[in-house]
């Protein structure tokens, strides 16, 4: 069984786990519906999406 010969630091195991982050979901509000949603997303309770309505609204 492989065993590590000495103590990982604080330092070294910190510097491996600094890529290992959580990013926030970039949400946006819409300016006509003021619901909140992701950014290059249709807004699903009008259907818009760049001004154009691509699908029915729901009811």
């Amino acid at each position: 069984m492989a065993v590590p010969k000495r103590k990982t630091t604080k330092s070294r195991s910190g510097k491996r786990r600094s890529h290992n982050i959580l990013n926030p979901k970039n949400i946006i509000e819409d300016k006509k519906s003021g619901e909140y949603r992701l950014s290059h997303h249709m807004d699903l309770k009008t259907g818009f999406y760049k001004g154009r309505q691509v699908l029915d609204p729901k009811e």
